[in-house]
């Protein structure tokens, strides 16, 4: 957090004022929840969503969604990483954490690593197995971890999405309270066109 610093400079700069003695500072930060599309519920005790998507895989979209999710805990917010991505899930093994998440009976206790909640589908699945679901089995199981997942108060939920344009998105998009959405990309002219989709 950038707040430590901040005081600590602010504290030096007043103790240089002729005749000023004790100085007390008190910095706080407060995060705001964004607006979101119309007639979509909002998820309780989570301020904002971003979604991180790509048109191709292998652009770097989970390691954006990490670095961003890092730096957002950094300047203080709580943050949260939903790894949705079910064709490829890598946030477990980027934030090394594995096995299975735990539970209180009625819902699923995220992992936590580096300052972040983390729930992936990776948890849930072998390590090894293919993946072979159907559009509908995916938007259940995004739907599941989304609302049955005990986050907790969080600033941010960053969801990282499998690539493209499929169901998953257009559920996302229509049943999910995005605040924002962020696309990963190469530079390349046929990346591009899928990423305009």
């Amino acid at each position: 957090s950038q707040l430590p610093a901040l005081r600590k400079s602010l504290v030096a700069a007043a103790r240089t004022v002729p005749g000023v003695g004790n100085v007390s500072v008190n910095l706080s930060m407060k995060i705001a929840s964004h607006a979101v599309q119309r007639g979509v519920q909002l998820l309780p005790k989570v301020k904002n969503i971003i979604a991180v998507a790509s048109g191709k895989g292998g652009v770097g979209k989970s390691t954006t969604t990490v670095n961003l999710a890092l730096a957002l805990a950094a300047e203080g917010a709580s943050v949260g990483i939903l790894d949705a991505d079910i064709y490829g899930p890598s946030i477990p093994s980027m934030l090394g954490v594995k096995g299975q998440p735990g539970t209180d009976g009625e819902h699923i206790i995220p992992k936590e690593a580096h300052g972040l909640k983390v729930m992936s589908i990776g948890f849930l699945v072998e390590e090894d197995s293919a993946m072979i679901w159907r559009g509908p089995m995916v938007t259940s199981a995004l739907q599941q971890l989304l609302n049955d997942t005990l986050w907790g108060n969080l600033d941010y939920l960053i969801i990282d999405l499998p690539p493209g344009t499929g169901d998953i998105q257009l559920t996302l998009s229509q049943n999910v309270p995005i605040t924002s959405a962020l696309v990963v990309t190469t530079p390349q002219d046929i990346a591009l066109i899928d990423d305009k989709k």
